[in-house]
Parts: C-alpha cells; structure tokens; sequence
C-alpha cells in the first residue's frame, strides 16, 4: 500500500523530448510503477491517508511540484521545492549522458563502461539530494529516489 501507483508529468509548455530522454522518462516510469517505496508520515498528529498514491511532477514558478493524491484521486499533500539544490546535479547529469550516448557509438566497452560509472554516481548523488529535500514529508528508498530524479531531470531542462 505504501507505493506510487500512478505518475503525471506535466511537461505541457516544454519543447518536444529527444528521442534519449523521451526514452529515459519511459524506462524510469516503467521501473518505478513496477518496484517503488513511498511512505508519507504523520503530521500535526494526523496519519496520512493510505496509499498507493497518485503522483504528479510539475515545475511551476522556478520550483519542482510533485502533487500526491489518492489512489482514488483525492487531494492529499503538494511539495513545492526549490530547484536551486538540483540544478549543478542535473546539469551534471546532463553532460555525462551525452557522453555515454555518443561513447555507446564509438568506445570500447571498458571507455563506456567508465562512463557509465561517473553517470550512475551522478544519479545517485541526485537521488540523495531529492531524499534530503523530502526528509520529514515522504519516506522513499534510494530506487524510487533515482528514478524519480530522473523524471525531474526531464522536467528540468524542458525536455
């Protein structure tokens, strides 16, 4: 029941994704409908409706908007968050996919393989700041928190 069960990205106002990263959002969304934690806690003493959850990405205003609702569509939290923490990681994040795209042409496995490490420690390095920026308003492991930064990294470059 702890678990996201359906995700939105509103990318409406964005330039057309690539071919990369309309395909990365897919995987992403894929992966985490299949396996993912999320776990919203008390507050003000009140435990939060069950889930699973509805989850909708947004950026509206400068800020990442993940809206959360029911299972059966109704209201439950928004996080407003600023972007100012993600913005070097995602850029980062950014570059190093470029790289492996091209290197995937050219490289020897061993130079895509390297790649591939710098690429998944900067994902990582993203999901962590995403757990940070959460603490105390959702509890998800760091599966759920990568794959989640992936759709925010969509989001963040406007496709």
């Amino acid at each position: 029941m702890n678990r996201i069960c359906h995700i939105e990205i509103d990318d409406s106002g964005l330039p057309p994704a690539t071919p990369e990263i309309e395909q990365e959002r897919k995987v992403a969304v894929f992966d985490l409908l299949e396996d993912n934690s999320f776990v919203l806690p008390s507050r003000d003493g009140r435990a939060a409706p069950p889930g699973p959850y509805r989850l909708s990405l947004a950026i509206r205003e400068r800020r990442l908007v993940i809206e959360v609702e029911t299972e059966a569509g109704e209201t439950v939290t928004a996080f407003h968050l600023s972007l100012g923490p993600f913005k070097q990681v995602v850029k980062d994040y950014y570059q190093i996919c470029g790289s492996y795209y091209s290197a995937v042409k050219t490289l020897p496995p061993s130079q895509i393989e390297a790649i591939d490490m710098a690429r998944r420690g900067i994902h990582n390095e993203g999901a962590r700041i995403l757990l940070e920026r959460l603490e105390g308003k959702a509890e998800l492991d760091i599966d759920t928190a990568r794959r989640l930064f992936t759709l925010i990294c969509v989001l963040h470059f406007g496709g």
